[in-house]
């Protein structure tokens, strides 16, 4: 029995085949969507943890000084006394236009590292003399290795595997000669096994703070709220999918109804056949998912690279530019094609247990049976009212993707009453015959195009509400940097000496020196960089202040009160008026808070008397230059040239804007790229959902066309059907959008990144929108068109042969 229904059952599809690709394509397209964002996170939450790994990151306490390297004679002190402490030191280098960064650690006493245990169990292995003395070696991976190998002046290179992307490792004395860091420690290591009795470190090194291993900001860490902004955007690119999946499965179980109450009058129970079915859709679904774990992939190589860029940029974290191919993303791939796929398709399922065995066969009593827009229209209705309050009463990043999702859902249900009630109004006051046929017709066709619009609406809403953040933070962005980035040109010195004579040869010749010395203390909050500033103008007339008090700025360079970011602002609720404490015996008052976009951690600025008595020996390496903009290129080339610096150590003012924008850019290609793959995928609904329906239009079409309208005009009334669906639609998104992006702006990315972005209106945006999307459902209707358009007269004919 069960062989002859699964028979049954598959006859269908081969009668059905647009339908069986329709459905395949669906599940492909949802999940090669959800699936690549899940590639990229796993292979990027992979490679943090190579480089943890990699490099002992996070396993043990660490010692730093606030004010900036640790003196090689504190470390002296340390040994001597008895502590087991291995040395860091670490920096940027620039080679050949690309800048890696340099990690020396004391060889013989830090942590035995992978890199170093492949280095010595290969069949060649290096002296250890060779590595612990002049000129040394240097661990790279293969491709940075290919680079460093074209620079004569470098140490020998070791290839290794077992070494982060975009790093070298290699013994401290070597790096001090690398980074031009001589008697310099970044941090010490403290080893576990400690002698019992060894010295307090607040007795021999009381300027040296230790940093427990648990509370070590690590990269994970730092870039979690970045990926939970990606898999949202890629539930909601797999949501979009599933309404292909949801349309497709519903027209085929309204169908097979006549081959349903067929097989239960032959005796075929109602349990056989939803088991039955339920395993055919499972089937399909590990199908469709399986395309679209290869999609994913492909679609996943290709937008890694630009988020490994982006990663790096603005976290520092080291994330491979290739995907692998991960089982567990493989896995959970498979997982939600199947889990969506039976979700899509419980409402058919559940209305197939319910059918009477004496039913109505075909698709309007299918339909008849479950529409309901007011209902459905009120269940959205409270998804919306629900989201608000979760929004509102939470104060959490879940909580408001737990709105936006209430938002949208709610919406998405809310569409095809409005859509009812607009046609209705429509036809209402339409004029002659044709005119009220035509949105009476829209209005009948509405059920079964219905969950094709919902894809659109939420695609629709995506991009206005996504565009409208991303161009708002741009905007922002470039105002911010224009008032942050104000000197000419910035100078880094190679040690404090040569930034005293930078200073002193600049001074009479420009307009102003303005130092940038800043220190990292520990806050309650997480790391927090305190920055000292001189008294100028600049900073009075261009600061980006969103909050303040009176006298902010006299009240700061007169040592009494403090600036703070957004971030340490919103994260500690500090704000000015209240109290921050620096270290013990350090606590000012807050006269401001100021935008900080891009920076993961929090910032303070006080005055430079204030720094040097909070935490004093700060470096005095970096300078900001105020002089005239013309002069700035001749300028910077007399500094590289006088003083021996770097090309790198001295940057003007238009690169680094161009290198920041070139960042915010990258930043935002993924989820750029998922928003024109969600309209895609709407517009593919919209044109399977008019395919699949298009031999049910046979009975609405055929009387008109014996009342004397034409094959071509009934053709351009498709045409013009399926436009006018797409613009309602698409009237009715721009609200959703920018509830969206106010979302996004105000609640998202205050939790997600801790800053809050005004919002703008980009009126010309949304038009070309709207022109895109009446040229996608132009492109959707197209076809069913051309088929009535060559329709043979004989086919309509029969319609009134046959009983209906």
């Amino acid at each position: 029995m069960t062989r002859t229904v699964i028979q049954a059952l598959v006859s269908h599809w081969r009668r059905h085949w647009l339908q069986l690709a329709t459905l395949l394509i669906g599940i492909a397209l949802a999940t090669g969507l959800w699936s690549a964002v899940q590639a990229i996170n796993t292979e990027a939450r992979a490679s943090y943890q190579r480089a943890s790994d990699q490099l002992a990151l996070g396993l043990f306490d660490e010692l730093r000084d606030p004010t900036g390297p640790i003196s090689l004679d504190r470390y002296v002190v340390l040994r001597r006394a008895g502590w087991q402490v291995a040395a860091v030191l670490e920096g940027p280098l620039r080679i050949a236009g690309r800048t890696v960064q340099v990690m020396g650690v004391d060889m013989v006493a830090y942590p035995a590292l992978p890199a170093m245990t492949q280095m010595e169990q290969s069949d060649t292995p290096p002296d250890p003399a060779d590595v612990l003395t002049a000129p040394g070696r240097l661990l790279a991976k293969p491709d940075l290795a290919a680079l460093l190998n074209a620079h004569p002046n470098l140490p020998p290179i070791l290839e290794s595997d077992a070494v982060p992307p975009d790093l070298i490792l290699t013994d401290i004395g070597v790096a001090e000669i690398l980074l031009d860091k001589p008697g310099q420690i970044s941090r010490l290591i403290v080893l576990p096994d400690q002698p019992r009795d060894v010295p307090p470190l607040s007795e021999i090194t009381p300027e040296l703070q230790r940093i427990e291993a648990s509370t070590q900001l690590n990269a994970e860490r730092l870039t979690d709220s970045f990926h939970l902004n990606l898999t949202a955007f890629g539930l909601l690119s797999f949501a979009v999918g599933l309404f292909i999946v949801h349309g497709t499965v519903g027209l085929a179980m309204a169908q097979r109804r006549a081959m349903i109450r067929t097989m239960r009058a032959l005796g075929v129970s109602m349990r056989r056949l939803v088991w039955t079915i339920t395993a055919e859709l499972a089937l399909l679904a590990l199908i469709g998912g399986t395309l679209g774990l290869i999609l994913g992939f492909f679609l996943a190589g290709a937008l890694l690279p630009d988020v490994a860029a982006t990663l790096r940029g603005l976290y520092g974290a080291p994330v491979d530019g290739q995907i692998n191919l991960q089982p567990q993303w493989a896995l959970a791939g498979l997982a939600m094609a199947l889990v969506g796929t039976l979700l899509a398709s419980g409402q058919a399922l559940y209305r197939l247990s319910r059918m009477p065995l004496l039913t109505g066969a075909g698709l309007q009593a299918w339909r008849v049976s479950g529409s309901n827009h007011l209902t459905t229209g009120l269940i959205g209705f409270g998804l919306i009212v629900g989201g608000f309050a979760v929004g509102h009463i939470a104060d959490s990043l879940v909580a408001g993707f737990a709105m936006v999702g209430g938002v949208l859902t709610g919406s998405a249900l809310i569409l095809p009453y409005l859509l009812s009630l607009a046609l209705s109004t429509f036809q209402h006051r339409a004029k002659g015959p044709l005119a009220q046929w035509i949105w009476a017709d829209m209005q009948a066709q509405l059920p079964g195009l219905s969950l094709a619009l919902m894809a659109l609406l939420l695609a629709l809403a995506a991009n206005i509400g996504v565009g409208t953040m991303v161009s708002s933070f741009r905007l922002t962005f470039v105002g911010w940097l224009d008032q942050r980035l104000t000197s000419e040109l910035y100078v880094t010195a190679t040690d404090n000496q040569q930034g005293q004579q930078i200073a002193e040869w600049l001074d009479p010749q420009v307009d102003a020196v303005l130092p940038i010395r800043s220190v990292e203390l520990t806050h309650e909050t997480g790391p927090l960089f305190l920055y000292g500033v001189v008294d100028h103008q600049a900073y009075r007339d261009h600061w980006p202040l969103i909050a303040s008090s009176d006298g902010v700025w006299d009240r700061v360079l007169a040592g009494e009160a403090i600036l703070i970011n957004e971030q340490l602002a919103r994260r500690g609720n500090l704000w000015p008026g209240d109290e921050l404490t620096l270290r013990d015996g350090h606590t000012l008052t807050i006269s401001g808070v100021y935008s900080d976009y891009g920076n993961p951690t929090g910032q303070a600025i006080v005055s430079m008397p204030q720094l040097d008595r909070i935490a004093p020996g700060a470096d005095t390496r970096r300078f900001g230059i105020r002089l005239s903009p013309a002069a700035a290129t001749e300028m910077a080339q007399t500094l590289r040239d006088r003083f021996g610096l770097p090309r790198q150590a001295v940057v003007q003012q238009a690169a680094m804007k161009a290198q920041s924008l070139a960042i915010f850019d990258k930043t935002f290609v993924v989820t750029s790229a998922l928003n024109v793959l969600t309209l895609g995928v709407a517009g593919f609904a919209i044109l399977t959902s008019l395919l699949t329906l298009w031999t049910q239009r046979l009975p609405q079409i055929a009387p008109v066309w014996a009342l004397g309208l034409t094959r071509a005009q009934l053709a351009r009334l498709e045409l013009l059907r399926s436009v006018l669906l797409a613009a309602l639609t698409a009237v009715l998104a721009l609200p959703l959008g920018l509830v969206l992006a106010w979302a996004l702006l105000a609640v998202i990315n205050v939790q997600a990144f801790g800053w809050r972005l005004p919002m703008f209106l980009f009126p010309m945006d949304w038009i070309y929108l709207f022109l895109l999307t009446l040229l996608a459902a132009l492109v959707a209707a197209a076809l069913p068109a051309l088929r009535l358009l060559r329709l043979p007269p004989s086919d309509l004919l029969r319609v009134f042969a046959n009983e209906r």
